[in-house]
């Protein structure tokens, strides 16, 4: 059961994520929920630390996240929305269909924390649009607008 903050809001720790999400190290980009309001809008954080292997790689003299893993930790943050506002979620599996409008206003760098809020703009029965934000230090990083498909993991068994 989660744990219950102000106005009736779901607060979500790492084990509570990690049984909603099918992501793991080091795809997994959320640490925390701080409020979700179901078939509404979510709240989230990343805590980006200098050990995080896409640092490796990715401007290794000058350390910037991916704006793209950005965009996945806003994406994945929708998931966990997704799954608190569909009926009998453990049966659905939620996939990334496309990407609009995202822009990317400053870089995230070690020592960051990402601020995800997600709204459920549109939820029908196996497509939901969501609009993103990502926030450090109360200014906006990135932001877009997603699909996400819901697939029934029964149907998907049943081709296979």
């Amino acid at each position: 059961m989660p744990l219950k903050s102000q106005k009736n809001k779901e607060l979500l720790n790492i084990e509570k994520i990690l049984k909603i999400l099918p992501h793991r190290y080091p795809f997994l980009l959320v640490d925390r929920v701080l409020e979700l309001e179901k078939g509404k809008s979510i709240v989230a954080i990343k805590n980006v630390t200098y050990n995080e292997h896409f640092f490796q790689g990715h401007f290794p003299a000058l350390k910037v996240m991916p704006g793209v893993l950005v965009i996945e930790a806003i994406a994945q943050t929708g998931g966990i929305l997704l799954y608190h506002s569909v009926p009998e979620p453990e049966k659905v599996l939620v996939f990334l269909s496309k990407v609009d409008n995202a822009k990317f206003r400053k870089p995230v760098v070690p020592g960051d924390q990402l601020r995800l809020e997600v709204e459920i703009l549109k939820l029908r029965k196996k497509v939901c649009y969501i609009r993103g934000k990502a926030y450090v230090d109360g200014e906006i990083v990135a932001e877009s607008e997603a699909i996400a498909s819901l697939m029934n993991l029964e149907e998907m068994n049943e081709q296979e």
